[in-house]
């Protein structure tokens, strides 16, 4: 009986006698082999989103604060934002004639999902189009992204309400009651996961404006004061948290809009000529000791230049534990024919060679090794598959 055949059908009777030993083994096995394999899939996915964001965006304008922030914030949506700009900044790059500025509000949230106010040339450059609905019209008005409206089951005509900043601010603003016009065709990128509205949609939801009952027929126990033709109404007055076609000529913003707040701004140049005047302009912080003009792409490479050498110690520590982890498994080996020392005596006193013996060992292993392989390969095209999606969402 010194075939391989034998063998064969000796040691895979082993192994199905064993299951959860068997399955065990084989899946430590592929758990070693699949770790390098998935963490390289994931960072180099990770990269090509990152790099994909950032070449569609040439320049974000921004406060002189972490410039690595800013460009996660303005092309991902990371929450908490920065510290703010002003409506002004942003109107005198665009007076520049060097650009296309287009700029976004951050810093709220409807469903777990980011609110972000700007501008219909937002869809444009983005090259976003809608898939169901229209965009927004008028105040309260939300546009959203494929995969927030699908994971939420929403449709045009739909509402859905502002997340409070603070549970207990009860001096803030009263959670706005959004009207959902349209929805995004997918796009593969963070603006599948957000709702868009106006920048006064944003502005209102900050507080900084409102609207409520008419004060000219208010009782007059709602009225605090009259003043040069000013009527000044007491808390009593109704404060709407909804814009409907009824009221929202009663909404009204308080304050100059140059001093409104912005998160950052996409800046698209002209052409080369127009970057390099442009950069060249936010490089002096004397004329801009408050804003700072970045490119993502730089700020992209240098994030994932951190990360590749993190890599590489983590890759070293995860082959410390694989060669552990192949240790411990030859230990169980061992241990295992040890124990078996007696069915491999009775084996032989049946004729059975000792090399026939040795072949079922070696089977045995080779077995589990094949199946580990098999696992590995059935794994590998499913983190493949699921890498973007796992990637978008950690970049939420």
């Amino acid at each position: 009986m010194t075939s391989l055949r034998p063998a064969l059908h000796l040691a895979l009777r082993y192994l199905r006698r064993h299951p959860v030993q068997t399955c065990l083994l084989a899946g430590t096995l592929s758990l070693l082999l699949s770790l390098p394999l998935v963490l390289r899939l994931l960072l180099r996915q990770t990269e090509a989103q990152l790099h994909q964001r950032a070449e569609s965006t040439p320049l974000v304008l921004g406060t002189r604060a972490s410039a690595l922030d800013l460009v996660l914030s303005a092309l991902h949506f990371r929450l908490p934002p920065p510290p703010p700009i002003t409506l002004g900044d942003v109107q005198t790059a665009a007076r520049t004639g060097l650009a296309t500025v287009i700029p976004l509000h951050l810093g709220h949230h409807t469903l777990g999902a980011p609110i972000v106010g700007t501008e219909l040339d937002y869809f444009t450059r983005r090259q976003l189009r809608l898939a169901q609905g229209k965009t927004f019209l008028r105040l309260g008005d939300c546009v959203l992204g494929a995969a927030l409206a699908r994971e939420r089951g929403l449709a045009p005509g739909d509402a859905l309400i502002s997340s409070p900043t603070q549970a207990f601010d009860l001096a803030g603003a009263y959670p706005l009651k959004m009207r959902v016009t349209g929805i995004l065709a997918p796009s593969g990128t963070p603006d599948d996961y957000a709702a868009f509205v106006d920048l006064k949609t944003a502005w209102l939801i900050d507080g900084l404006a409102h609207g409520h009952d008419d004060l000219t027929t208010a009782p007059a126990d709602q009225i605090l004061a009259q003043k040069d033709g000013n009527i000044i109404g007491n808390a009593s007055v109704r404060l709407y948290n909804e814009v409907t076609a009824q009221n929202v000529s009663s909404f009204h913003f308080h304050g100059d809009f140059k001093s409104y707040p912005l998160t950052a701004a996409l800046v698209f140049p002209h052409d080369a000529k127009s970057d390099a005047l442009l950069s060249g302009r936010y490089q002096d912080q004397k004329a801009h000791p408050t804003l700072q003009l970045v490119a993502p792409v730089e700020w992209i490479r240098s994030l994932m230049a951190t990360l590749f050498r993190l890599e590489r110690l983590i890759l070293i520590l995860l082959l410390a534990t694989g060669c552990a982890g192949l240790l411990i498994i030859t230990l169980v080996f061992t241990l295992s024919f040890r124990l078996r020392q007696r069915e491999f005596q009775t084996l032989a006193d049946l004729g059975i060679a000792p090399r026939a013996l040795l072949t079922v060992k070696l089977v045995e292993i080779l077995s589990i090794l094949l199946a580990a392989a098999l696992l590995t390969a059935l794994t590998l095209p499913l983190a493949h598959a699921a890498a973007p999606h796992l990637v978008r969402l950690s970049l939420r």
